[in-house]
This record gives structure tokens, C-alpha cells and sequence, in this order.
């Protein structure tokens, strides 16, 4: 297959050279009024970041907004408990280069914020987070450089909130576990543990 290898070629193809009036204006260096709001009201978003290894997307979710807004270019996301792999924090220790996809359940449309991020263990700043006699053990402090939305028709396209439940079938985490150690994993006894597990270790 025919592999293009320079911008020109790309743009050929795309017609990209010529981006709509509001695919440019909508492009801002800190947060609007709107995007804000926005923020405020996403509770899961979507992390990357790069480093030497590569590159990292991780989830991110909680009960309220998923970030703290501490002015129009200071964001706070707290490191709730997770796989403890830490790919996402290792990474932004070493490049701090970040972008962070911010959904609300039921619109089509996404924010994503570009930006410079490093971590901190400040114990101030956790333990204001708190949440049932819980803290996290870091937190990420994004400064912004770049935020705009995205168009809906990626989720259009998907049906990605139709509330259709599609996951009938699909292998749990423990079928997958088990798939990717070789049986070595029991996997119908991770899943049967999960739920307990969950609830207490969720924050």
C-alpha cells in the first residue's frame, strides 16, 4: 500500500489547507466562559501524554467534575486509585506535554485542552480532595495552552449515548486476563472478587 510521506500529499488529499472560519476561531489559550462550563460539567475524560517508551490514553473518572478549575489556565486532576502502573504519571514526570478529551454523557460534542502538566504529592492540595476519608496520593497540575471542541460527528456516527447496552458478550476483564497471562490468571475468580473490590477500593 502506498504510504504518504509528506504534508503536501496529506493536504492533497484533505483539501486540509482550507479549514473552516470556525474550525480556526474556536481555538482559544485559556478557558471561555462556555468552556468552563463545560469542564465543570464533565465527569470522565480522557488523558495522553508521551514519553520515552511512547505514548499513554488513560480514562479518568469521578462522582463530581472530573478536574478542578483553578483559574482560566490551571486545571487539577486528582490521581484516584487505579492499576497502579503509573504510565500516565511516569510519563508527564519526564514530558510534561498533555491533552485531556472532556465528555458529558448524552452530547455529542467533546473539549479538549492541550497543555504542559506536571505532578505533585502536595499534601494541601490532596487532602482537599478527600472523599470518604480518602485522598489521592498525587495530583496533576495542567497549565493550558490551547482548548477547543470538538464537532459530534464522531459520537453521532457511533451511537455512543443511544443507551443501548452492547455488552452482552464481550469478555470480562477476567477473560482477558486470563487470555493474556495463558490461563495463569484465574480469571473467573478475579471476576467474581470485582465488585467487592471495587467498592472498597474506589477511592
Amino acid at each position: 500500500m502506498r504510504r504518504i510521506e509528506d504534508i503536501a500529499s496529506l493536504e492533497a488529499i484533505y483539501d486540509t489547507a482550507k479549514p473552516s472560519d470556525a474550525a480556526i476561531r474556536k481555538v482559544t489559550a485559556h478557558l471561555t466562559p462556555a468552556y468552563r462550563r463545560w469542564i465543570e460539567a464533565s465527569r470522565f475524560c480522557v488523558v495522553s501524554t508521551a514519553g520515552p517508551e511512547g505514548t499513554d490514553t488513560s480514562p479518568r473518572g469521578n462522582d463530581g467534575p472530573v478536574v478542578r478549575i483553578v483559574d482560566p489556565v490551571t486545571l487539577v486532576l486528582p490521581d484516584w486509585r487505579g492499576n497502579k502502573r503509573l504510565d500516565t504519571l511516569r510519563n508527564i514526570v519526564r514530558d510534561g506535554r498533555i491533552s485531556v478529551m472532556f465528555f458529558v454523557p448524552g452530547s455529542g460534542n467533546v473539549v479538549r485542552v492541550n497543555g504542559q502538566a506536571m505532578v505533585t504529592d502536595d499534601a494541601a492540595l490532596c487532602a482537599s480532595f478527600e472523599q470518604q476519608g480518602k485522598h489521592p496520593q498525587t495530583c496533576t497540575v495542567i497549565s493550558v495552552t490551547e482548548v477547543y471542541a470538538q464537532c459530534a460527528r464522531a459520537i453521532m456516527r457511533a451511537g455512543l449515548w443511544s443507551g443501548a447496552d452492547e455488552s452482552a458478550g464481550l469478555p470480562t476483564m477476567g477473560e482477558m486476563l486470563r487470555d493474556a497471562t495463558k490461563g495463569e490468571v484465574d480469571g473467573e475468580g478475579y471476576d467474581l472478587d470485582w465488585a467487592a473490590r471495587a467498592k472498597d477500593t474506589m477511592w
